[in-house]
């Protein structure tokens, strides 16, 4: 990486960034520089904020970032010759005090306190992101975007990683928690160029291969139960394999092939069992249980690394909304909450193309890293920005606004009621009568 290429990246970000781009320029160069602030109007007292603080929301609320041309882009600074690893997971962006926001809807939210119920109110928002390293916390956003109360997660990733990868230049391997790894969602992803690794709750039943036709009656569906919870269901592994994890130890690694999920019956997937053990050989903990749905599977002993990778997409939420002040805008409309939100990947990827020239900055009471975090990059963006400047022009000053025109009424702001999802649980099949 060079500060030439970063330069390259940021001048073309800007000629398709569209309104209001100098003042997004602006914006963004102040969240990366700014390490902690107590409301969003502080950016603008940044150095690199050259513009008054009402340009802050007035940035957010006339521009329009290109989400599709952003992501071509993104996707152009990978190596081609690398095998693309993608991750996906939504979060939520809390807004309990916000009755004025539209379509806001009940969303799940890990709380601290054990006990209390993970519930939020607010808005979701989907992420499907690069994991570049086979270490690390660096995952890079490809599309942030909001999931609408007329839209479910899986429904959200499964558009999303059709049109990632629609403009990818190889087939990616996706990887997802275990709240996709069910049959909607493998059947709304089975047309999409893209192997799946997904990982199941314990208490899954899937069905084995349904046996050859017997010539009387109705010909099976379904093969035999399998119920991960239950192993007086399981039947032979395919495969069985121990390896020795460098952190995790010994690991026992069980193969079965063609299973499929009661409603995805032509989808079939094969089974993985991850299992530690202890020096005598006994389950130390609960198993990890993984599918994978593709055509070219990797090596039975890479995927406790491969699905590890994952988590990446954690430690980017975390990264979001503590140091890039995602949540910390109480921003009017959803319109305007998915502007703010197009420009976090922005930043990512700059933070991503600026980490192999800077070095480390570390706070007194930092310790010094080897292999840079998002963080310890964005500590030192401050030097880069001052090499490398901004594409953006300075401001025009344009006089002092009019203000409020006299007489004029000022309308009580609308009210909108919490929209709560509904699931709807598959159909079983009746059978027809003669």
């Amino acid at each position: 990486m060079t500060l030439e290429k970063l330069k390259q990246f940021r001048t073309g970000v800007y000629t398709i960034l569209g309104k209001a781009k100098d003042a997004l320029f602006d914006l963004m160069d102040a969240v990366l520089v700014t390490r902690s602030i107590n409301s969003f109007a502080e950016l603008s007292v940044s150095p690199v904020f050259r513009r008054q603080w009402s340009s802050v929301y007035e940035a957010i609320q006339d521009g329009n970032p290109p989400r599709t041309e952003l992501m071509k882009l993104y996707i152009k600074q990978l190596n081609p010759t690398e095998k693309i690893i993608l991750a996906g997971d939504h979060t939520a962006w809390a807004r309990l005090h916000a009755p004025t926001l539209k379509d806001r809807t009940y969303e799940h939210q890990v709380q601290p306190m054990s006990g209390a119920k993970p519930v939020t109110l607010g808005q979701g928002y989907s992420t499907i992101a690069v994991v570049p390293e086979t270490e690390g916390s660096w995952a890079l956003p490809l599309l942030h975007e909001r999931i609408t109360s007329f839209e479910n997660p899986i429904q959200k990733a499964a558009a999303q990683l059709k049109l990632v990868c629609s403009n990818l230049p190889t087939s990616p391997i996706s990887l997802w928690d275990a709240e996709y790894g069910c049959a909607s969602f493998v059947k709304q992803t089975s047309d999409i160029a893209a192997d799946k690794l997904m990982r199941l709750r314990s208490n899954r039943l899937l069905y084995g291969a349904p046996p050859p036709y017997g010539g009387t009656g109705r010909p099976r569906i379904h093969g035999d139960k399998f119920k991960l919870n239950d192993s007086s269901t399981w039947w032979t592994p395919d495969q069985i394999i121990e390896v020795n994890d460098p952190k995790m130890g010994r690991l026992s690694i069980r193969l079965w092939c063609n299973l499929h999920f009661q409603q995805s019956k032509d989808h079939s997937m094969n089974l993985i069992q991850i299992q530690r053990l202890d020096e005598f050989g006994v389950p130390k903990n609960k198993a990890l249980w993984l599918v994978w749905v593709g055509l070219s599977m990797p090596a039975l002993s890479s995927f406790w690394q491969l699905y590890c990778r994952r988590f990446a997409i954690d430690h980017w939420y975390r990264f979001a909304k503590g140091r890039l002040h995602w949540t910390l805008p109480q921003l009017s409309t959803p319109e305007q909450c998915q502007r703010w939100s197009d420009l976090l990947p922005l930043m990512t990827w700059q933070l991503w193309l600026a980490h192999g020239i800077v070095h480390d900055n570390p706070l007194p009471w930092q310790k010094k890293q080897s292999r840079l975090s998002p963080g310890r990059v964005a500590q030192a963006m401050a030097a880069v920005f001052a090499a490398i400047g901004t594409p953006s022009v300075s401001p025009k000053p344009r006089g002092k606004s009019q203000g409020w025109p006299a007489g004029k009424v000022r309308l009580r702001r609308i009210r909108y009621p919490t929209v709560k999802k509904s699931t709807a649980k598959p159909k079983k099949e009746q059978p027809q009568s003669a």
